[in-house]
């Protein structure tokens, strides 16, 4: 018998839906719906730089559009709704909505429509970093143990943080608003009929990593310390939620109008949504000692660690949460905060050419630009930094630059230092016991950028492995909806056992070259130094050299 799960993936720009064949990992049906709203789907204000909404009514139109070809492209296949046995969710995150007493979003309401604060708050929105490091602040004075499993620093990617910023910008959006409710809970509970926000069963996965809750001390924050950040926190924990829940666990099954739209049947079960890049990671066949990148605009990082084992707080992760990427290992993340955004800037910005593809012109030119020949050295910077600093107030920086430095030097540069970013968190993991053997790329950027690749493998001194799908986000989502429909109809207990069976990789590899690694080694030293003296505050070093050594650098790479 033929199997099938249906995979929705809300990202940054576009809705993806992915049916695929759990027996043999065969993936179907591929539909990509682009956000109407906004500049490609993002609503932002060009006298905040740091605003960055969604429209909640982008998903229900995609979603839609979507079901409509899903429903034609399954009769033309010879796919019967009932061999659709379960469907899983994910979103980027922290994605917070404003929903009113029937889990209606604010920005349905007329009085609301066109205001920014009653949409959704996308995950790079960084206009509350105030807000972020009076969080800090706060938990460090009376509730250390909150800052344990995220590193010790709340950003203002997350969700305590964005609606902080709300109450004090809008009051009345957020007095008009019953619950705050991530997208990653949204979707599940629309599908599945849930009209209230006390009944939605929300995400372990964006619970943890985004929102301070933990079962150690029961849960999310206490109110006394909601209270204690603002007055206007009194009785916003009421609003909320007392239990999270992983992927996998059923969220209810599909109503007969969502039915309908997806050309499925009514009743499909539906799994509890997770992040998109958790569950990336799950279809890009992660294991223990196997590090995930999902690379894209951000980058994101994964990796699992067995319950049973002990596992220390690590400073600068994004978070340390049980069953939050796979039930029964505890869930680490870390990232970058611009990675694809900072090369789609400078080719966009600086270099407006009249080209049919000006990133493949450029990769072209970069592609011959020998390791450390340019001089240049850069910080990644350019929309704050996640991990292992977690400030967003720090910013991009170029060091080196001379008359004779051209704009395809700038460009690799930059692929540089996204690279060498990507090497201190590994450093950070492996410090503190979590070993990094292995290491599996998936997203936009591998798919399209081998250079840059092949700068991480040399940078790093690691083999990178691609994942085989390109939507791994959407596959790691139709396996927790095959797990959420039961062994009975799967055939599977767990999500492990499906990615035994259908997670495969690219045959290409990437793996470090000697010369260039060494090469690296010597810049990554002026990187930290940069690094250090930019990011950390008791830092007691100087930059004396660093212009120098990489004069030096670039000497000895022309020669």
């Amino acid at each position: 018998m033929k199997r099938y799960s249906l995979g929705i993936d809300f990202g940054t720009n576009s809705m993806r839906l992915l049916l695929v064949n759990i027996s043999n990992g065969r993936q179907v049906i591929e539909i990509v719906e682009n956000y109407p709203s906004g500049k490609d789907g993002v609503i932002v204000d060009s006298r905040n730089p740091h605003l960055a909404r969604q429209n909640p009514a982008d998903y229900i139109y995609c979603l839609s559009k979507a079901g409509q070809k899903l429903g034609r492209r399954m009769k033309l296949k010879g796919i019967k709704a009932e061999d659709v046995i379960g469907i899983g969710i994910d979103t980027t995150g922290s994605t917070p909505i404003p929903v009113d007493e029937n889990l209606v979003p604010l920005s349905f309401k007329k009085e609301f429509r066109n205001n920014k604060n009653a949409m959704a708050w996308l995950w790079k929105d960084h206009t509350s970093s105030d807000e972020a490091e009076e969080i800090t602040a706060l938990a460090r004075k009376i509730r250390p143990e909150y800052l344990t499993k995220i590193g010790g620093v709340y950003s203002s990617e997350w969700f305590f943080s964005k609606i902080l910023h709300l109450a004090r910008t809008d009051p009345k959006v957020f007095q008009a608003s019953a619950s705050f409710v991530e997208l990653c809970d949204y979707i599940p509970a629309l599908l599945t009929g849930c009209s209230t926000p006390s009944n939605v069963l929300r995400s372990i996965c964006a619970a943890g990593h985004k929102a301070m809750y933990h079962d150690n001390w029961g849960g999310l924050p206490d109110k006394e310390f909601l209270e204690s950040l603002d007055t206007r926190f009194k009785g916003l924990r009421e609003k909320l939620y007392d239990k999270a829940y992983p992927a996998g666990i059923k969220a209810g099954g599909l109503t007969k109008y969502w039915a309908k739209k997806l050309g499925l049947l009514e009743g499909t079960p539906v799994s509890v949504g997770a992040f998109d890049a958790h569950m990336g990671a799950v279809g890009a066949g992660i294991k223990e000692n196997v590090l995930v990148k999902i690379m894209g605009t951000s980058t994101c990082d994964i990796m699992i660690f067995p319950k049973d084992k002990n596992l220390p707080d690590i400073p600068g992760l994004c978070g340390i949460v049980p069953d939050s990427v796979v039930p029964g290992f505890i869930g680490l993340e870390a990232g970058q905060s611009a990675v694809g955004d900072i090369f789609y800037w400078f080719l966009k910005t600086f270099l407006p050419e009249k080209r049919k593809d000006v990133f493949a012109y450029y990769t072209r030119l970069a592609r011959n630009i020998k390791p450390g020949s340019s001089g240049l050295v850069a910080l990644d910077w350019h929309n704050g930094n996640r991990t292992v600093l977690v400030d967003q107030k720090l910013t991009g920086l170029i060091a080196g630059l001379t008359l004779s430095t051209k704009p395809e030097e700038v460009y690799r540069a930059l692929m540089e230092a996204t690279g060498f970013g990507a090497r201190v968190i590994i450093e950070r993991l492996n410090e503190y016991g979590v070993r990094v053997d292995s290491i599996v790329a998936c997203g936009g950027l591998p798919e399209k950028n081998s250079l840059l690749m092949q700068i991480y493998a040399d940078i790093t001194g690691k083999e990178f492995k691609i994942a085989f799908s390109k939507q791994t986000c959407a596959l790691g989502a139709a396996m927790f909806g095959a797990v959420a429909a039961g062994k009975e109809k799967s055939g599977f207990e767990n999500v492990q056992q499906i990615q035994e069976k259908i997670c495969r990789f690219k045959p290409q590899t990437y793996k470090p070259v000697k010369e260039n690694h060494l090469v690296y080694e010597k810049i990554y030293h002026n990187y930290k130094k940069l690094h250090d003296m930019f990011g950390i505050p008791d830092y007691t070093g100087n930059l004396y050299s660093v212009m120098k050594d990489m004069l030096k650098i670039q000497s000895d790479a022309v020669r």
